[in-house]
């Protein structure tokens, strides 16, 4: 099955500022972004849109937590039921002996899975290639870009036209 694409709308705009403009005039008339590129971070933008908080924080922790979980399991099980040795006289339920590995087990499990989730979510992979929404996106552009609705395309060019878009044209590339 061939993806086809869909039709868009994309305004370069030159400088942030221009762009918030554009965000915050097109989500006052009810028009959902469908993303934003920028050559940086833009402070604002993400509550500009209506970006909600991500999920991966809950991932981290989820598989930090069934990390901790397995790893004190294993050296219970190891230490105290399968194989119980008596090491320098110490009790076989050596708890503060098992912080080191449970705590990098933790840490490294929560780190590879957020890394598996984030690529996993955003679809991104070796050898992907890129879709640029707009020239000059990665240097020194700006760009807006809106999923057309047929009924709205005039309306949403004449907000960003009014919001200070250097260019604004459809285009078809894959959601």
């Amino acid at each position: 099955m061939t993806n086809t694409g869909n039709t868009f709308v994309v305004a370069t705009f030159s400088d942030p500022e221009a762009l918030l403009r554009g965000v915050k005039a097109l989500r006052a008339e009810d028009f959902r972004v469908w993303d934003v590129y920028a050559p940086y971070p833009i402070h604002g933008l993400d509550d500009a849109m209506g970006v909600r908080r991500s999920r991966l924080p809950w991932i981290t922790f989820l598989a930090g937590l069934g990390a901790m979980t397995g790893a004190l399991a294993l050296q219970f099980y190891t230490n105290i039921w399968d194989w119980s040795l008596n090491v320098g006289g110490k009790p076989d339920n050596s708890t503060l002996a098992f912080v080191p590995v449970t705590f990098e087990l933790t840490v490294l499990i929560g780190g590879l899975s957020t890394v598996a989730a984030f690529l996993f979510r955003t679809r991104l992979f070796p050898g992907k290639t890129e879709r640029l929404a707009a020239e000059g996106i990665t240097d020194d552009k700006f760009a807006l870009v809106l999923r057309k609705r047929t009924a709205d395309v005039a309306r949403a060019m004449k907000i960003l036209e009014v919001s200070g878009a250097e260019t604004i044209e459809q285009k078809a590339m894959e959601s």
